[in-house]
């Protein structure tokens, strides 16, 4: 293609244009800067120096100003709601509410953000009704206020309406959520706790687990909500005096979660025991923890042993046991079922003349911050186990041994 001279003129015309689309801009930014009262800069300037205190204060100034700023509003909501403010925040964003004028998108995003302070707030009831205005809404707000609702019957316990509101996810978005089996097996639970227990429910509900598990797209039931699912169905199977089902259950826990056997120890002995079988229980248990050492199993086989054999025998498996795992808790665990035998019963102390009040007194005052399970996700600490931790609500993070075991 041929260079035309004539082409030349369109470069002054195209810079003449440049020049004044920017001082056209330049002019309009100054225009909008003179709107902007005193307190916006004033709140500008305290944000930068880090006194966010008098930062809000100018700010709210601005907003009592110029009430039609939507997004000062919502910027104080969030800066109250961070800082614990819930009452102010509550009112910021029920006056954007109140408005008559507010278009649609951020009568919305008022609407998300009120139930966000009442959740922070711990009114739940009022939080659930503000989200359920927005789940079933095509906006951007539909899918975090249905998680949030999840949230929300999960700390309620209301269980039916977790799985249903779940099942809605699933409807929307191709979203797992493990914790629904956790959900039925909570059903199930709350069945055979009823009086009388209601075993059919808690076997559907125990069946709906497994069914949800599998349609997961997880590969079926996870390890922990294996064991759980089993250790439920044995305890059905126990109501219903089928002792041969049970066992059956157990022992899947002792051959396929071998680390959670401290949770099943007493209900394997029971299961063997009410069969005239206990010093074959004892056994089964005793060879599992030289393979699967823990000190919830240490604690079980030790008070059995002595239960069954005498304190000499007793002592002397403990005596092994601490030797290939040291242990404080352990220790403190066997001098505590020493001292509560009953009188006569008392073997012969491991130090001939130790007092052994004096020695557990002594251990057990650093063995009590061992004594806990701990969350993997938040590291709180319970005496107990729990499924879902009351700290941070997540399933699952609880390993299946003490403290101890895990320094």
């Amino acid at each position: 293609m041929d260079f035309e001279p004539w082409w030349l003129i369109f470069v002054p015309v195209l810079f003449a244009l440049g020049w004044l689309a920017a001082r056209f801009d330049f002019r309009q930014m100054l225009r909008e800067t003179r709107t902007l009262p005193d307190s916006y800069f004033r709140g500008l300037n305290f944000l930068l120096n880090e006194e966010p205190d008098r930062a809000i204060d100018a700010f709210v100034e601005v907003a009592k100003l110029d009430p039609e700023t939507t997004e000062l509003h919502f910027a104080l909501g969030s800066l109250f709601r961070r800082r614990g403010e819930m009452e102010r925040a509550i009112r910021v964003h029920q006056s954007l509410l109140n408005r008559s004028d507010l278009p649609q998108a951020e009568r919305e995003h008022a609407q998300h953000e009120l139930a966000q302070d009442f959740l922070k707030a711990g009114m739940l009831d009022r939080a659930e009704s503000a989200f359920e205005q927005l789940k079933d809404t095509d906006t951007r707000y539909a899918l975090p206020a249905l998680r949030s609702l999840i949230r929300i019957y999960e700390s309620e316990h209301d269980w039916p309406r977790a799985i249903e509101a779940v099942r809605t996810l699933h409807g929307l978005v191709d979203e797992p959520v493990p914790q629904l089996v956790h959900y039925y097996c909570e059903q199930a639970q709350g069945a055979l706790a009823a009086k009388p227990a209601d075993l059919d429910a808690a076997q559907a509900a125990l069946d709906a687990a497994e069914h949800a598990a599998e349609g997961s797209g997880r590969g079926g039931l996870s390890r922990g909500s294996k064991v759980r699912t089993a250790m439920l169905r044995a305890r059905v199977a126990a109501l219903e005096s089928d002792s041969k089902r049970e066992r059956m259950y157990l022992e899947s826990i002792l051959a396929d979660a071998p680390e959670y056997a401290g949770l099943v120890a007493e209900a394997v002995l029971n299961n063997y025991r009410q069969a005239g079988e206990e010093v074959e229980g004892l056994a089964r248990l005793r060879t599992h923890y030289e393979r699967h050492a823990s000190l919830d199993l240490f604690n079980v086989v030790f008070r059995e042993l002595r239960a069954q054999q005498g304190s000499e025998p007793a002592w002397s498996f403990a005596r092994e046991a601490l030797r290939l795992h040291p242990s404080l808790l352990g220790l403190d665990r066997l001098l505590e079922a020493e001292l509560a035998a009953p009188s006569g019963e008392a073997g012969k102390p491991p130090v001939p003349g130790a007092d052994l009040s004096l020695l557990r007194s002594l251990i057990h005052k650093h063995t009590q911050r061992l004594d806990r399970y701990a969350c993997r996700s938040c590291g709180f600490q319970a005496r107990r186990f729990y499924w879902q931790c009351p700290g941070c609500n997540a399933w699952e993070t609880y390993a299946p041994r003490r403290l101890e075991e895990l320094e």
